[in-house]
């Protein structure tokens, strides 16, 4: 059994990061200070960094399992060959977006708070390589559905793509119908917007191979 003082730690640390999660949501991480959430979680401000050393580890704490579970779902999707890779890349999508309409508090602080270029191979910060990681994921499906190399034209259409789900999840970030509401009244709506893009970066291709045989007859 737990001694009373583990108990009491484990306590305070759970105390620590409910404080910084409701600071974070009402104010931004930046604005934040250690002390501002010590003060709110009840716990001096010697006491918060025998938990967390900085800012960073509470972000990592408060975020870093939530993403991860995210991204196990978004790779079992991608591992179904059995469906096409339209249907695949409209499946992790709706997961994407279902995952950030049930955390519409913390969304902000799980994909903005000290993030880097999504391109950035190596990012520094544990939460951005995760970060990057779910980009790729969504990557890897578009390119399966457009039969792209990697460059710079699999990079601008992953880019548009991400755009669109991010503005998709922005728009509902105050509403007051539920995730499960939304989702159900917006999926098809969802879709359809995957097959609009798709079928636009698809003409893109054609556009772009048609200007490059016309150069070449020049």
């Amino acid at each position: 059994m737990l001694r009373k003082q583990e108990l009491r730690s484990a306590e305070t640390r759970r105390d620590i990061l409910s404080a910084a999660g409701a600071l974070f949501a009402k104010r931004g991480f930046d604005a934040v200070t250690m002390r501002e959430i010590a003060g709110k979680a009840g716990c001096s401000h010697t006491t918060i960094y025998i938990h967390f050393k900085d800012k960073e580890a509470l972000l990592h704490a408060l975020s870093m399992p939530s993403l991860q579970e995210l991204k196990q779902r978004m790779e079992s999707i991608l591992l179904h060959h059995d469906l096409s890779p339209e249907e695949r890349l409209k499946g992790i999508s709706r997961e994407f977006i279902h995952f950030c309409l049930q955390n519409r508090t913390m969304y902000t602080i799980f994909f903005e708070a000290k993030s880097v270029r999504v391109d950035e191979e190596r990012p520094a910060l544990p939460i951005n390589q995760l970060r990057n990681g779910l980009f790729r994921l969504l990557q890897q499906a578009l390119q399966d559905c457009l039969d792209r190399q990697r460059g710079d034209l699999l990079l601008t259409s992953a880019r548009i793509f991400f755009f669109t789900i991010h503005g998709i999840v922005g728009t509902y970030t105050y509403s007051e119908e539920t995730p499960e509401a939304l989702m159900d009244r917006l999926s098809s709506t969802f879709d359809e917007a995957v097959d609009v893009l798709l079928l636009g970066f698809r003409q893109q291709t054609v556009l772009r191979q048609q200007t490059i045989q016309g150069g070449t007859i020049l």
